[in-house]
Formats: C-alpha cells, sequence, structure tokens
C-alpha cells in the first residue's frame, strides 16, 4: 500500500499534474507490484516564496 507524497514548487497546469499522478501510479505498479486500488498519491504545490535551495527561494532565482 505505496503512500507516495511530492512535494513540488506551484505553477504546473492541471494537466500536468495529472500526468505525474499517472506516472507515479504507473512506477508503483511496475517497480514494487503495487495495485492502483492500493496506491495513494499526495501533491503538495509550495509557493516559489517558501521553498529555497542555497539560500535563494525560487521566486529570486526566477527574477
Amino acid at each position: 500500500m505505496p503512500l507516495i507524497d511530492v512535494s513540488i514548487a506551484e505553477g504546473r497546469t492541471p494537466e500536468q499534474l495529472r500526468a505525474l499522478v499517472a506516472a507515479l501510479h504507473h512506477a508503483a505498479e511496475t517497480s514494487v507490484g503495487a495495485l492502483p486500488e492500493n496506491t495513494t498519491v499526495i501533491i503538495r504545490e509550495v509557493p516559489s516564496t517558501h521553498w529555497s535551495k542555497a539560500n535563494q527561494t525560487i521566486a529570486e532565482r526566477t527574477f
């Protein structure tokens, strides 16, 4: 019963997020034999001002 919890910077389209969900379900099925009905995917969209790497937020890097 995999629980796949993904954090991603906000800004993706609903179609992109749906494709990500499908890909994660497929990965769980093919890699560990998980049944689709037993796999849960959670996507957490994080504002670009709340995500940083090397002391710079994503928002700061895009300006």
